[in-house]
């Protein structure tokens, strides 16, 4: 037998070892830092792993992870959304305003309740489509777009603000504060309501049409427009998808804080995007699961929730923490590539 045959084979059978390596670390990744990072934070400190610490993290993790729900359609679509933070603030301004002159107009609580619960998913989803025509329609990359957006929003909860902050009325705080603080078979609600986003869009993204054309534009849009699928119309819904889940967990956030003002969830893009990436959702676009983006929200919880309880490090640094995660997943997604 020739030298260069019994290489060859050799040399193909380690390629083939190497990507089923990457993929299972791809594809089960996130869970295994998860559960080690777990059974750190329990290591560290016993009462990490106490229900109420449990429920804490979780309930903490819903707004991170609802609104990741929606970056991974995006991201996986092949764009990026920096808005998702100023659109936070500026969806919990409205609604604040809302709420608080149908309560003062009309003296129903529940029904200032239901307006702002309206008027908070009508902005997200407006919000959404206008990053979408941008994006679409105005040719415009997402990163320039979204950048702007961001800007815009911003300067606009300063406006309605006046520079100043905006407060729930304390009767209808009451009112709104079973949307966070309740529970249902002892779990908190926005974990009920993390867990039937994340179901509802790992259903869409790995079962419908519009998830296989979200990674079919991502992998490759040229290849997809000359498929005949619509590139502008997935990439618009995609953005539209990203709006809802930031009014979803916009909702959730104006009874935790009572109050908004232009400095409301500054650098909630950071973490949304971190999630994602963390999940094994490639950056590239093309590749993505819901389920991994939800496993990056917990893992940014708990390492917020394993700094507050072990003081390993400043909880000041939380963010340098997170920009080291993206930093170290982007690298081992080129590393990825390369192989």
């Amino acid at each position: 037998m020739n030298s260069t045959e019994s290489i060859e084979p050799t040399a193909q059978s380690h390629r083939i070892d190497a990507a089923r390596i990457g993929a299972l670390a791809r594809d089960f990744g996130p869970l295994i830092a998860l559960i080690l990072l777990a059974i750190l934070g329990w290591v560290l400190n016993p009462s990490f792993g106490s229900w109420t610490n449990i429920t804490n993290v979780l309930t903490r993790s819903a707004i991170t992870g609802i609104i990741s729900v929606g970056a991974t359609f995006v991201i996986v679509s092949g764009e990026i959304d920096l808005s998702v933070g100023a659109m936070v603030a500026l969806i919990a301004s409205l609604m604040i305003i809302i709420v608080n002159q149908v309560a003062e107009s009309t003296g129903n609580l529940m029904l200032a309740v239901a307006a702002g619960l309206a008027a908070g998913l009508i902005i997200g989803l407006f919000t959404g489509l206008i990053n979408g025509i941008l994006v679409t329609k105005g040719k415009i990359d997402s990163f320039i777009v979204t950048l702007g957006t961001m800007g815009i929003f911003r300067s606009l909860v300063i406006f309605v603000a006046n520079g100043g902050t905006l407060t729930l009325n304390s009767d209808v705080r009451e009112a709104f504060r079973p949307i966070y603080y309740d529970a249902w078979l002892s779990v908190p609600i926005p974990v009920w309501v993390l867990a039937l986003v994340a179901v509802s869009g790992a259903i869409v993204l790995a079962k419908t049409r519009f998830g296989r054309y979200c990674r079919a534009v991502g992998s490759n849009a040229d290849v997809a427009f000359y498929s005949a699928i619509r590139v502008d119309r997935i990439r618009l819904v995609a953005f539209v998808v990203q709006g809802f889940c930031v009014a979803l967990a916009t909702i959730l956030y104006v009874p935790r804080l009572g109050s908004a003002s232009s400095g409301t969830a500054v650098g909630g893009e950071l973490e949304a995007i971190t999630a994602v990436v963390v999940g094994g959702t490639a950056l590239r676009g093309g590749y993505g699961r819901v389920w991994g983006s939800i496993a990056g929200a917990l893992i940014l919880t708990l390492i917020g929730n394993i700094l507050d309880l072990t003081s390993i490090i400043s909880v000041y640094l939380n963010g340098a923490v997170q920009g080291l995660i993206i930093l170290g997943a982007a690298l081992l997604q080129r590393g990825s590539r390369k192989r």
